[in-house]
Parts: structure tokens; C-alpha cells; sequence
């Protein structure tokens, strides 16, 4: 069966190679890593060992969402386990390129494409004691094999409606890769049962919470914030609105308001952390046609003018420390067809959260949030206009939003934990 799986992907490979060759040409997506993702050419590491303290743990995260993720895991298993190695592998050049970044010195690469050598090449050269999926990735040829070296276990679980009614389509082709699983840990029971629902036994599956709760910063004196507010020239009179993961949908929002308005509030500035890098420049080139003054992230250290009101993120994995200097924070990917992205990290700062109507990715985080009042949903312009009004006219009401939406996070951490305990008896 591994075999016939190498026949159709590589089908599907020589189907999609113009637009792969294209995308690869135009937009700088799919090159890199390529080469060690179809052999399988990870590090070669030595055996973890034969004391049952030194464990090799295999984390493979995506993309950047859930290597930002991984954080807290990583924080949890090394603290209480110190002489376990976790290494860390993703699929996207985002998520590669940020792994590097946020978790060096640990050993980071690219994980192998499904194709049976690769996995196997992988597999003998990172020697894993247990393998851990970030979320979801039921490629078959991975679990196969994996399995055959060490448990594997799906941590912060979630499948979504339209993700399920797929799965279910394929019946007993995917039920023996699911009974491969050793465990798999979920956000919530919804996700659980929609797991048993494609052939996942009721001992494989756990609810332990979403761990996107527990790596929420709540601080916002913490160092990172406070070094981007001096770098930005941020005071304490400052109002600052901003747009993060934002898609073209969310910066023409916000810019056309910002347009409008530029006058009416002197003290608003905006920020624009776009959620791929591929499109800084055509933000860029956004932010000039506003003819409004801004600056880029790559270019302030060389210092801001004090006068500057709008500035465009043009780096990863900062966003996070931008949201600790936010009062009115617009969520994207919302507006458009993307699904949403994760509003926790501003909510937890305890800022004003807005996003738009379309936050399927995220439907139990949003169901939660709105049932506290601690979010407001954005389905237009007009609604946006108001809500950035009100935020600036009614500080105060303004305020209790966010602290709504702060002690909700705090009231929902501790998934980490619980995945951890998963995790040592695996």
C-alpha cells in the first residue's frame, strides 16, 4: 500500500508541476527545502540513548501557527524532563525559517514529503523515541512507518466540519492510519467526537483544552513589547489600532479608515502585520498609495520620525510582541475567504478584539470569546468605523472589553499541562 502511494502522489506531482513551477518562479514558494523534503535528508543524530531518561521527541509543526505553538510544550517537556531532546521539524519556508529563529539551538528541518523513502531516510536519521503531530497531519506514509519506530501522538487536536465530512469520505482507507495513532489529544469534545466519528477509538482520545490559551503573553511589560514601543516611538497618549495576519481585505479596511480619519483622531496610529511575507512589498506599495507617511519594520532601526502614524511589519514572528502595545485589535484573514486567525494573543493582552465574520478556523475560540462579550464581530466598513469610534470614545467601556477577553484566557490555561502528562506515558 505504501507503494501504490508513492504511484499517486507522484501522478499528482507531474498533474500540479506547471503551477507548482509557476508559484515557484513568481512568488518564491515551494523551492526551498525541496530537495530534502523528496529524499528525506533531515540531520543524522545519534541514538538517543538506552536510559529510558533520554528521549528523543519528534515535534512536527506545519506551518508558523503551530510552531508559534509548540512554545509552551517545548517550555513544559524540557523543564520536567531535561534530559529529553526535542527536535522540531516543518513543512512551510515560514515555518522552517521561524522554528530556526524562536527555538535554536534545537536541531530543526524540514519534514519529509509522504513518499515512503523519504520517510523512512528521516526516520533512520532522526532516531525518534515518540513523534508528535502539531494539530493535524494524517499523511499515511508517515504514521505507517512512524509507528513501526515509536508512539505517535496528535497534540491540540482540531477537525473541523468541512475537514471530517472529507475524511469520512474515505472510510476504511484511512481508518488503519487513524488506529496507528497512539493517542490523540483534543481542544474540545466536539473535535473529539468528530475523531470517533472517522474511526478513532474512544482509548485514543482526550480533550486537554486548547494549548493556544496557555501561550498567550498576558504581559505587557514584557521585554520584547517594551524594546518595539521604544523603537516605534509609542507613548502612553498614543491610541494604536492594529491589524494582524492581516490579508488585502483587512489592510484596505484599515487603511481607507485611516485615511478618512487621519485628522479627526491625531492620536491613532496604525500598524499592518501582514500574514505573509511574499506580500510585504505589495502592502508596501498599499501604504504609499494612502499617501499617508510610514515606515517599514526593516528600516526603523535606523530611528522613527516622531511624527510617524503608520508603520508595516515587514519581518516574522513578532507579532506577538506587537499585540502587547495594541488598544483596538483587528484580527485577519476574517474578511475574506482565509478562515481566520487566532484572535488569543491580543485578547489576552486585554486589548479591544474585532475580526470579521468569516473565522471558521477558529469557531469554537470565536463562540467562547462572543459569549463573554469580550469580541466584537466586523461585517462591514460602516461597523468598523463605529467600533474603532467607540473605542477611542468610550476608553473606559473600551477597557472592560479587553479585560473580558483577558480573564477569559486565564480562565482557560492549562492544556499544556494536561498534554504533557499525555505525553510522559506515551
Amino acid at each position: 500500500m505504501p507503494y501504490v502511494r508513492n504511484i499517486v502522489y507522484l501522478l499528482l506531482l507531474l498533474l500540479l508541476s506547471p503551477w507548482l513551477m509557476l508559484t515557484a518562479i513568481t512568488k518564491g514558494k515551494y523551492r526551498q527545502g525541496l530537495v530534502q523534503k523528496f529524499i528525506g535528508l533531515v540531520p543524522r543524530l545519534p541514538a538517543s540513548g538506552v536510559d529510558a531518561t533520554q528521549r528523543r521527541i519528534w515535534l512536527h509543526a506545519v506551518s508558523v501557527g503551530e510552531v508559534n505553538l509548540l512554545q509552551p510544550v517545548l517550555l513544559e517537556l524540557e523543564q520536567r524532563y531535561p534530559d529529553w531532546e526535542c527536535v522540531i521539524s516543518s513543512t512551510t519556508k515560514t515555518g522552517y525559517e521561524l522554528a530556526r529563529q524562536k527555538y535554536s539551538p534545537r536541531t530543526v528541518f524540514y519534514c519529509p514529503l509522504d513518499f515512503s523513502w523519504a520517510v523512512k531516510t528521516a526516520l533512520r536519521r532522526i532516531q525518534p523515541d515518540l513523534f508528535v503531530l502539531v494539530e493535524l497531519e494524517l499523511w499515511p506514509n508517515l504514521i505507517h512507518y512512524a509507528a513501526k519506530a515509536c508512539p505517535i501522538a496528535i497534540i491540540n487536536g482540531r477537525l473541523s466540519e468541512n475537514s471530517a465530512k472529507g475524511y469520512s469520505r474515505l472510510g476504511p482507507l484511512l481508518k488503519p492510519t487513524l488506529r496507528k495513532l497512539t493517542h490523540i489529544a483534543v481542544q474540545n469534545q466536539q473535535y473529539a467526537d468528530r475523531f470517533l466519528d472517522i474511526g478513532a477509538s474512544e482509548e485514543q482520545v482526550t480533550v486537554t483544552g486548547s494549548i493556544k490559551f496557555d501561550g498567550a503573553e498576558s504581559n505587557r511589560d514584557n521585554a520584547k513589547t517594551r524594546e518595539l514601543k521604544k523603537l516605534a516611538g509609542i507613548t502612553q497618549n498614543d491610541v494604536v489600532l492594529l491589524t494582524g495576519s492581516s490579508q488585502i481585505e483587512e489592510e484596505s479596511l484599515c487603511l481607507q479608515f485611516f485615511q478618512d480619519h487621519f485628522n479627526e483622531f491625531p492620536n491613532l496610529k496604525l500598524i499592518l502585520v501582514p500574514r505573509h511575507p511574499e506580500r510585504f512589498e505589495s502592502v508596501s506599495e498599499m501604504c504609499r498609495k494612502s499617501n499617508i507617511p510610514f515606515v517599514r519594520r526593516s528600516d526603523m532601526e535606523a530611528g522613527v520620525p516622531s511624527s510617524t502614524r503608520l508603520f508595516l511589519i515587514d519581518v516574522i514572528g513578532e507579532l506577538g510582541a506587537w499585540w502587547g502595545l495594541t488598544d483596538i485589535a483587528f484580527v485577519g484573514g476574517s474578511m475574506g475567504s482565509r478562515g481566520g486567525q487566532n484572535m488569543i494573543e491580543p485578547a489576552a493582552y486585554g486589548a479591544a478584539v474585532s475580526f470579521g465574520p468569516n473565522t471558521w478556523n477558529f469557531k469554537d475560540i470565536v463562540e467562547l470569546i462572543l459569549h463573554h462579550k469580550a469580541a466584537k464581530v466586523i461585517n462591514s466598513n460602516e461597523q468598523f468605523t463605529e467600533f474603532v469610534r467607540w473605542c477611542i470614545e468610550f476608553p473606559e467601556q473600551a477597557a472592560e472589553m479587553g479585560q473580558a477577553a483577558a480573564n477569559l484566557v486565564a480562565n482557560q490555561q492549562g492544556a499544556t499541562r494536561r498534554t504533557v502528562d499525555i505525553l510522559s506515558y506515551l
